[in-house]
């Protein structure tokens, strides 16, 4: 057996094991084992069979290129070699040398370079692997940007194995976006989809191995107890961890999460609006998983410097983003403020908080000096300011509260009781307290009828103007914090707007679903966080049909982050404010995001009092309101203004502000960023991390096609011999508007049905996609049916689908195509145009895990004494090898050709050896660099007063990162194969031998 990095098996290459022949598509090194082959069956035998090989345990023979046997090509058009040259092409990774972006263009979303960027950077020469942290703002579309670095990572052959960890709340969201835009299918592993494999599975089989590209929720797989010994059997090609944030915290189980998957994966790309916590250790802790090189001093590091090259921000006024936006992000409009004075029953309760349990500092007018005695009846000065902001949301949620903590009372003083302690005064001031509340909030009605509470009115004709009426097209959704307070609005808002009275979804039992799809088929939603994942999902998917019935969704904080509900609302009302800049802007960001083509409008009811002291919704909220308005067109977020970079941190500062005296104003003077050194808030800045002149061109991609779809077409003729339509139901047909689009029915093709599995559940059954397929090359026709989709009101999946060049059926084709011809064979073309023989050869370094760093398409004449290598695409088209290239006769004397191979392959040897130093330097020189910078960091990381626990860390991530650099080496001899041979036709009067062989 050859050293490790010796032999290599690149994707589209043939194997021969355990005597039949297979076709690689996947192979990387292995610690004990050799290499590990993914692998599927060509011969007879084993077609289309999936199998693992290691080549210490199995003796895999690759191709010899010295054997290769070369047959004329006597297809009409020599189409057969076209689609075999083609079909290696493009099965063959694009190399580790190979910087420029290859499909950025192909896929169904507007060709925006911003959006292109993050996949630029994740494949640049700084990068040691495609590791980087997605920073954007909200609503820039961040599941856009992760969806073109894992295609330009499947092209690149380093994205067989994906895994997407996302939030519960936007799984299929992000699932839909990536299988409609760019092709790319995740099998859903959410708690039904693991129930489902693991019926298809043995028992105690590792779920992970059953499908390679997968998608699950943050919350299922956070359970590290149980899924830590799967999590640790598997290496990722990529990993992307949304909503990253959530990992900083150290000994969480996000956390653990993390620690386990980032060094079992090569790419791993993290997202995140809110990117870190504005703890710098924290944040630098959260960089280590991308590089844990990257940062020596965790309290002193320059964020562009250190960092630039693992992370990328950009908000809707960077200039870049600014520009490029045009009619798909409409300016967001101004947040009107509706002021609502309170009814008596509400200053009642307004006066009650004013006396008892929020009085007004004793230095105040109103108090007066006789007051200094004067503090809050609460024993608990938070719970006090909590009693607030409840009754800002409603009274009915201060109602609950209220017997809650009255109840918790009651219990702790029996507890005190029981254990012989001393009775508080305090909780029988605090319980009568509480009484005088509760007898207050039980006066008011019950919102029926106008009057009862000032903003529900004022939300009733909010919504009118809206124009939310039974039979209006207008949808608008209205935020709260305090499910009771939704529950209430819910059941009483839609009587008052006219709809009828079963307009809302009536609640289950915890735990059950009743059918969501019809059970949230109503005018009126209402989605909080207890309801169950399948009801969740339905109300979102309902919310974003133009054509169901939903016209107003209530919902809470449920649905802040990173749930898409502008493709068919442009309006948001908070009927109680949060008191956090952050949370006001996530819930903004439902509606004001790319694709909102109308300008959302915003509006934020604001209780007010006469009383004396009362502190209203003009107190904090409205000032919060103004300030995030103000650092939105400023700054294009507001997640800096406050120097904390957590809603809830953001909220309990400012509460303790409050109950300490002081204001929202004093909050803001106070706050970190007025101090900060500016490390942190360089990361919220207008981060433009590659420039245009350090952008690398576009990959190169030979081709003897003008596009995929001609590909496919012929490559449909090719396989099928002209009876596609009977053997796979193949039809082409057009729609109404002429636009063009393929018919088949994958059931007639086991191979491709199998493939398709992978797709999500919900697609295959609504659009019966074994039985029938609908797809499409046209760009225009797909973005209608995408759209179509949305006004539906019964789905979100389109009934056609875009083929990109990563699409399941594309990659079938592919392979088909590659098997086409014998094993070591390739074609022979003849073509008056080609002035001598010429080999046409592929050339392969790898390194050591396998992975190509150099690729060369070489074409070789003057053979056998002055050999001259040169472009393969360049001999192709000097031969006019194409379309139009027909069959004028076999090769002047194969024999001759026949014998000339092993020093066409010599010849392409020789010129990879003596160009090898320049790809070397090429390649060498990013991981040199790497090399010091990890010395710098092994040496700086090792000062004094480190402990010894520390430097046992250290020296395991020097150690382990040293050997990474050793893998990345281009290493071992290059793969050579001979794929065909180009010549001039014999004469007319010499035909070649009748046994010359017919490839069709």
């Amino acid at each position: 057996m050859a050293d490790q990095g010796e032999t290599r098996y690149p994707a589209g290459a043939q194997i021969h094991v355990r005597d039949e022949e297979w076709l690689v598509r996947s192979a990387r090194s292995t610690d004990r084992d050799g290499d590990r082959i993914e692998a599927v069956g060509v011969s007879e035998f084993v077609r289309d069979e999936e199998a693992v090989f290691f080549t210490e345990i199995d003796d895999v023979e690759l191709v010899d290129p010295e054997k290769t046997t070369l047959v004329p090509d006597t297809s009409s058009y020599f189409r057969s070699s076209r689609l075999f040259l083609e079909a290696v092409l493009r099965k063959t990774p694009l190399p580790q040398s190979e910087r420029g972006l290859a499909l950025a263009d192909g896929f169904l979303l507007d060709p925006l370079s911003y959006q292109q960027r993050p996949a630029e950077l994740a494949l640049s020469m700084r990068n040691l692997r495609p590791r980087i942290l997605i920073a954007d703002v909200v609503g820039l579309g961040k599941t856009l940007e992760i969806g073109i670095t894992l295609a330009e990572l499947i092209r690149r052959g380093r994205g067989e194995r994906i895994l997407v960890v996302t939030p519960q709340s936007v799984l299929e969201q992000f699932q839909h976006e990536l299988w409609t835009r760019f092709s790319i299918p995740l099998v859903r592993l959410d708690s039904l989809g693991i129930q489902r494999i693991q019926r298809e599975i043995p028992a105690g089989r590792n779920p992970f191995t059953h499908y390679k590209r997968v998608i699950i929720s943050v919350d299922t797989l956070k359970n590290i107890g149980q899924f830590r010994h799967h999590l640790e059997r598997i290496q990722w090609d990529a990993v992307v961890i949304d909503e990253s944030h959530n990992l900083i915290n150290p000994g969480s189980q996000r956390r653990a999460l993390a620690e386990i998957l980032g060094p079992r994966t090569d790419a791993l790309l993290l997202a995140s609006a809110t990117p870190h916590n504005g703890d710098k250790q924290s944040f630098a802790d959260l960089v280590s998983l991308l590089d844990p090189a990257a940062i020596v001093d965790a309290n002193d590091y320059d964020p562009e410097k250190d960092l630039g090259h693992l992370y990328i921000r950009r908000t809707k006024i960077s200039p870049e983003v600014r520009d490029q936006m045009g009619e798909e992000w409409a300016d967001r409009g101004p947040t009107h403020s509706v002021h609502c004075a309170a009814t008596e029953a509400e200053e009642r309760i307004f006066a009650e908080l004013a006396e008892h349990w929020l009085p007004a500092p004793p230095t105040t007018v109103e108090f007066g000096t006789g007051d200094q005695d004067r503090v809050s009846v609460s024993t608990d000065p938070l719970f006090a300011h909590n009693v607030l902001k409840t009754f800002l949301s409603s009274h009915v949620a201060l109602g609950r509260m209220v017997t809650n903590r009255s109840d918790n009372l009651t219990a702790k003083a029996g507890k005190d009781a029981k254990d012989g302690k001393r009775h508080d005064p305090a909780l029988d001031a605090e319980q009568e307290a509480l009484a005088r509340l509760a007898a207050l909030t039980d006066s008011i009605g019950d919102g029926s009828a106008p009057g009862d509470s000032a903003k529900l009115d004022a939300l009733v004709e909010q919504l009118r103007q809206i124009g939310i009426r039974p039979g209006g097209k207008k949808r608008a959704v209205v935020f709260s914090e305090r499910v009771e307070t939704l529950k209430w609005l819910a059941r009483v808002v839609p009587a008052r707007l006219g709809f009828p009275a079963d307009s809302t979804p009536e609640e289950t039992a915890a735990g059950t679903t009743s059918d969501p799809a019809k059970r949230f088929r109503k005018p009126v939603l209402l989605m909080h966080g207890g309801l169950v994942e399948q009801e969740q999902q339905a109300i979102r998917e309902a919310f974003s049909l133009a054509d169901h019935p939903v016209r107003l969704l209530f919902t809470g904080d449920v649905a802040s982050e990173g749930v898409n509900l502008h493709r068919q609302c442009s309006d948001l009302i908070h009927y109680d404010i949060p008191w956090s800049l952050i949370r006001i802007e996530q819930r903004n960001g439902r509606i004001d995001r790319y694709g909102q083509r109308v300008q959302p409008e915003f509006r934020a009811l604001i209780l007010t009092s006469a009383v004396p002291g009362a502190k209203d919704d003009r107190t904090v909220a409205e000032k919060l309101l103004r300030r995030e308005e103000e650092a939105h067109k400023l700054n294009g977020t507001a997640e800096a203004e406050t120097g904390y970079y957590r809603a809830e941190e953001e909220e309990r500062r400012l509460i303790r502000e409050l109950v300490e005296g002081g204001s929202v104003e004093d909050f803001f003077d106070a706050a970190p960023s007025g101090e900060d050194d500016g490390l942190l808030a360089g990361l919220f800045g207008q981060v433009d991390t590659i420039t245009d002149q350090e952008l690398p061109a576009r990959a190169e991609l030979p081709s003897l096609f003008n596009d995929t779809a001609a590909f496919v077409d012929t490559a449909l003729a090719e396989v099928f011999d002209e009876r596609a339509d009977e053997l796979i139901g193949l039809t082409r047909s057009r729609d109404a508007d002429n636009r063009p689009y393929l018919s088949l029915s994958p059931a007639k093709a086991p191979d491709l049905l199998r493939r398709l599995k992978a797709l999500p559940p919900s697609y295959l059954k609504e659009q019966g996609v074994a039985e029938r397929m609908l797809l499409t090359f046209d760009r225009e026709l797909a973005d209608r049916k995408l759209s179509d989709a949305r006004e539906s009101s019964d789905t979100l999946w389109p009934n056609v689908s875009f083929l990109t060049d990563i699409h399941p059926v594309v990659e079938w084709l592919t392979d088909k195509v590659l098997v086409e011809f014998g094993r070591q064979e390739a074609p022979v073309i003849t073509s008056p145009d080609a002035r001598h023989p010429t080999f046409l050869v592929q050339g392969i370094y790898s390194n050591a895990l396998g992975r190509p760093t150099v690729v060369k398409w070489m074409a070789v004449t003057g053979l056998p004494s002055t050999p001259v290598v040169t472009s393969m695409s360049d001999a192709l088209r000097a031969a006019g090898v194409g379309p139009r290239l027909a069959v004028t006769g076999g090769p002047r004397d194969r024999d001759r050709l026949q014998s000339l191979v092993p020093a066409a392959v010599a010849a392409a040897r020789a010129h990879l050896e003596r160009t090898k130093d320049a790809w070397a330097d090429l390649i060498s020189e990013p991981l040199a660099d790497y090399r010091k910078q990890l010395a710098r960091w092994e040496k700086d990381s090792l000062l004094p007063g480190i402990t010894s626990r520390r430097q046992r860390q250290v020296e395991k991530t020097a150690d382990d990162q040293a050997h990474l650099l050793d893998q990345l080496r281009t290493t071992g001899r290059p793969l050579l194969r001979v794929l065909a041979v180009l010549d001039r036709p014999a004469p007319i009067d010499s035909p070649e031998p009748a046994d010359s062989g017919d490839l069709t």
